[in-house]
């Protein structure tokens, strides 16, 4: 475990090296993230002239949702999303031969090769407002239920990846993924949405098969104490639909290896 730190500080520092040396490329991304999120804001604000509520959920309920969706998938692109989404190009173009030459496992290679440090600084803009709309909810969370947020946070952040590595493993056999990696960036959006608006065979698919729903309305609801269920129940069905996407990927992946031809073949 010590080494693979080590090496992932070592990808870490090169990352933010290389970051700082595009500033206006690094400034310019943080603006537009944040420019889609204030859309959303406006959006929410908007609908609720005309309603009052969407199910059990209140205007600033859903902006605290919006917050922890975006929470969730900037700390995800920070950490996961380019690496994934380049998995096509690594086996389009052969260098993923070097990958499997890395003296470490071949999924922690290809996932951890760079770091995006402007989507930290966006998923600090998404807590402040998490941050705000507990204050105007009058809302202040125990420290169990700050705690439970993280966690299921994290979860949130492990059920994207899984999703998104196993649709980019699928380029092993057709090599140009990029359109289900897209396709699938765009359903992640479907997470921002509470859940009550979901019924039958949509509610089931998204949250048992692709569990989308449950990435951000299950913290949303632990922070602020609106769970259906125990708070540990709720967490316990995210954490079993995450242990699940993350078995069936990392079998997925495997399988995939013994597929795999180089580029030298």
């Amino acid at each position: 475990m010590r080494r693979y730190l080590e090496i992932y500080w070592i990808m870490f520092r090169n990352s933010l090296i290389r970051e700082m040396s595009f500033k206006a490329n690094f400034l310019l991304w943080m603006l537009v993230e944040f420019l889609w999120f204030a859309g959303q804001i406006v959006f929410i604000e908007v609908l609720f002239q005309y309603i009052q509520a969407i199910g059990d959920w209140t205007k600033w309920q859903i902006v605290l949702l919006l917050g922890t969706h975006q929470l969730i998938g900037q700390i995800f692109q920070a950490f996961f999303y380019v690496n994934v989404a380049n998995i096509p190009e690594l086996v389009r173009t052969g260098k993923m031969d070097l990958m499997l030459l890395l003296p470490m496992d071949s999924q922690f290679a290809v996932s951890t090769r760079q770091f995006g440090l402007d989507n930290v600084v966006n998923a600090v803009v998404s807590l402040m407002f998490v941050g705000t709309a507990l204050t105007r909810l009058g809302i202040h969370p125990t420290a169990s239920q700050v705690l439970l947020y993280i966690v299921a946070v994290a979860f949130g952040v492990t059920v994207h990846y899984s999703i998104m590595f196993f649709l980019s493993t699928i380029s092993f056999w057709i090599v140009r993924a990029q359109g289900l990696i897209y396709g699938y960036y765009n359903l992640f959006n479907i997470g921002r949405y509470p859940d009550v608006i979901f019924r039958g065979v949509f509610r089931f698919l998204f949250t048992w098969i692709v569990p989308i729903i449950l990435v951000a309305n299950v913290p949303a609801r632990l922070l602020m104490g609106m769970a259906q269920e125990t708070p540990f129940v709720l967490l316990l069905r995210l954490a079993i639909a995450s242990a699940f996407i993350v078995g069936v990927t990392r079998i997925f992946w495997r399988f995939a290896l013994t597929r795999y031809t180089s580029a030298s073949s």
